[in-house]
């Protein structure tokens, strides 16, 4: 009777006090109260770096003592590029660890945004190496580090509180030289940025491709896409299957990307959380620029033997009356000599990735009547030598925009042996067309790649008449 006494006094000293509040009102605008939020744990015991220290190098620590400590949200999965996980570091600026922690909950973004402050209490809590990455995570029969149940994530991790709401600071990337800087494992699970990067040209070239890549339904594919920065750095940027931008073609520019850097197992894969972290709208950066192209020339009757072109130093890749030009991969069509005689080769044997490689020979059509040139492979195992003609390219810039004739079918190319090398052999004579008029090219194109076609070709004694 006194508790269900005490409920009435309670509210009736409410109603007292909302009158009063009523009877001071003179107008009809009423001021927002102010929100007062508290803590939900108390202050930190131990850094997030110290905390971090604790992870053995296999397996798992539980963790049976109240540590808590701070981090700030750099990850989001309001774009579907980050699942069930959410990534954070110690600090706003220069941090000096990051961490993830595994939740079976999605849409984290709307309770922990970007720069949200938060505090974590481990206390029941796993902590240990995952995959490559330091992970916290609830206790699992299935998993060394499991996802804490949806309904269990307050029990360990909260926001923190500014006075009147959720503490939200302002991220800032760490900026590095190259995104071979970023494969660090202090960097893990903490958001860098670097410049003058682009997609690689396998991404854009022959087709321009989207972020994703999709099944015969139409569902996205988990799908790496590779970049690469003028110092010659890579890395590959890992997009889920869920990745709302997934249909948006990858940018041809270049420009600064920031990313969350990860790690699976030792396979580096870095994590964009929406396309507003890739800022590629300047202009590309070619990172096997051509080759040669100082003396062009364009001749109706010439004969080019290589015999004039020195063999010290070796492998000469530099031709200053053609375009050398490696579009795919870094290998260039080189000089080469065998029983006293010099000739040019390429071949992607012993290499890694795709290979399109161009040389360009300068032609006046208007002069110019047939063409013809001796061919050798070694070790084939697919065609990989094409022949064209062109009117609009211009030396030295940019070969995939120039429109190509395919003159391939119109000479013999060897497909022997599988083994060894063969000779150099005529290919045969073409006879240009009648209305091909003006300066151009001749462009013989090697594409090839490792693992997949690594036929050698040798090119001499290209001749136009």
């Amino acid at each position: 009777m006194n508790n269900f006494t005490n409920f009435f006094k309670t509210a009736f000293v409410a109603v007292g006090v909302l009158s009063a509040v009523s009877s001071c009102v003179k107008n009809d605008d009423w001021e927002t109260p102010p929100i007062v939020c508290s803590n939900k744990f108390e202050a930190p015991t131990i850094s997030m770096a110290d905390f971090a220290a604790q992870a053995p190098a296999t397996g798992y620590k539980l963790i049976t003592t109240d540590q808590i400590f701070d981090g700030y949200i750099v990850s989001s999965d309001a774009q579907g590029n980050f699942y069930k996980t959410i990534s954070f570091q110690d600090k706003t600026v220069n941090p000096t660890v990051g961490l993830q922690i595994e939740v079976d909950k999605a849409s984290n973004f709307a309770d922990f945004p970007v720069g949200a402050h938060i505090r974590i209490n481990a206390k029941g809590l796993r902590l240990g190496l995952d995959r490559g990455s330091i992970k916290l995570g609830s206790e699992d029969p299935n998993f060394a580090i499991g996802r804490i149940p949806q309904a269990l994530v307050g029990r360990y991790v909260s926001g923190v509180c500014n006075g009147n709401g959720l503490d939200i600071q302002t991220i800032i990337p760490t900026k590095l030289n190259s995104l071979n800087d970023a494969k660090q494992a202090n960097l893990i699970n903490t958001l860098v940025t670097v410049s003058d990067v682009q997609f690689s040209m396998s991404e854009i070239f022959p087709v321009q491709k989207k972020y994703l890549d999709y099944d015969a339904g139409g569902q996205g594919l988990d799908t790496d896409r590779n970049i690469e920065d003028k110092l010659g750095g890579t890395a590959v940027i890992r997009n889920s299957g869920f990745f709302k931008s997934g249909g948006e073609l990858v940018p041809k520019g270049s420009g600064t990307i920031t990313f969350v850097v990860s790690r699976y197992n030792t396979t580096w894969q870095m994590l964009i959380r929406s396309l507003s972290d890739v800022n590629f709208s300047g202009t590309r950066v070619d990172s096997t620029p051509p080759k040669g192209g100082t003396e062009i020339a364009y001749s109706g009757s010439f004969l080019e033997n290589f015999e004039s072109y020195s063999l010290t130093p070796t492998n000469l890749e530099v031709y200053p009356k053609y375009v050398n030009d490696a579009v795919l991969g870094n290998r260039y069509w080189q000089l080469k000599s065998f029983s006293n005689n010099k000739y040019i080769q390429l071949g992607a044997n012993s290499g890694s990735g795709n290979y399109l490689t161009y040389f360009a020979v300068p032609v006046d059509f208007t002069a110019a009547d047939t063409l013809k040139f001796d061919v050798n492979v070694g070790f084939w195992n697919g065609n990989a030598l094409k022949v064209y003609y062109t009117t609009n390219y211009t030396p030295l810039g940019d070969i995939t925009a120039a429109t190509k004739t395919d003159i391939t079918s119109e000479f013999t190319i060897p497909q022997t042996p599988v083994t060894g090398y063969g000779t150099l052999t005529p290919a045969g004579t073409y006879t240009l067309p009648a209305g091909l008029t003006g300066n151009g090219f001749i462009l013989f194109e090697y594409t090839g790649a490792s693992p997949g076609v690594t036929t050698t070709i040798q090119l001499d004694n290209i001749q136009v008449q």
